[in-house]
Order: structure tokens, then sequence, then C-alpha cells
């Protein structure tokens, strides 16, 4: 198995613009002992660059391509929304795995995101211990058990599978 296939190596971004639910994010993923690397964007412009390798994101040993995003919806500059849209509309980033990881309820919302190309709407838990829990359930499918898989930079036919069974 090549050792970036290995799940505690796939790579987490984390689009996230509230610093509180940063700080919960990361302790829930600690607390779940997920090791995988986690990088954080604050809105959606900023993941569009990261995500298009652009500016201080050229350098993809530093800034890899994701292997999930955690999505937030209501960001300033560029919405969760936007960039999902963005993101679906590109053709070398098509088959990203995006989480939506919002504090929204709204069924339009919900809607709306799986409309719009979402892998999975997850609502943020109001108490720690069921978001530690929801980090653990989400890590074990999404980096241990399902499939991940490569984006390619440049033509799009080149995109194959990584991941573990």
């Amino acid at each position: 198995m090549e050792p970036h296939s290995l799940p505690e190596h796939l790579v987490i971004l984390v689009v996230e613009d509230g610093e509180d639910d940063l700080i919960l994010i990361r302790r829930a993923l600690v607390q779940a002992q997920v090791p995988n690397p986690v990088l954080v964007v604050e809105d959606g412009e900023e993941a569009q660059a990261y995500l298009d390798g652009y500016g201080q994101y050229r350098n993809r040993s530093k800034f890899p391509l994701p292997d999930l995003v955690l999505l937030d919806l209501k960001m300033p500059k560029m919405d969760g929304f936007e960039l999902l849209l963005w993101i679906r509309t590109q053709p070398n980033l098509k088959a990203l795995r995006v989480v939506v990881l919002t504090s929204s309820e709204d069924i339009h919302d919900i809607n709306r995101a799986y409309q719009m190309g979402a892998n999975s709407f997850l609502v943020k838990p109001h108490e720690f211990i069921n978001f530690t829990a929801m980090m653990r359930t989400l890590a074990s499918f999404w980096l241990k058990h399902s499939r991940s898989p490569r984006l390619a930079l440049g033509d799009p036919s080149t995109i194959h599978v990584r991941g573990s069974a």
C-alpha cells in the first residue's frame, strides 16, 4: 500500500469562518483520535484559492489537495453553496468528497446542498461529547472505510482511486 493511501495520511480541509466552531472541530478530532492532517481556510474564496493551487497555496507538498472537505455554509465573501457549486463545475475536483458541517437544520439548506452535490449533510451538535462522536463516525466512514478519489491536476481522465479498504 502506498504511503499516501494510508487512512491516517488522508488530508481534511476544513472550510469554517467561526473561530469557536473551529476550536470545537479541532478538539473533537483530537478527542476522537483522528490522526489525519487538518488544514483550515476561513471562507469560500480562500478555499477556492486553496483548491485551485493559487497564490500562497501553489506548493502542493505543503498544501495538498484534500481527501475530504468539511464545509460550513454560512460564511462571508463566498458562502458554502457558492463554493460547492464551483467545486462541482471543476473537471478535476468533481469527485472531491464534500461533507457539509453546519449549524443550519433548515430543510431548504439540506435539499439545496444535496442538489448541488454535497456527499453528506451534518448538523453541528450542541454538546461537545456529541461533536466528538460525530467526528469519530465521520473519520471512520469517510477516511477508513470509504474510498477517496485521487484528484488529478490537469487531465481529468487521469483521476483514479486511492484509499484503504
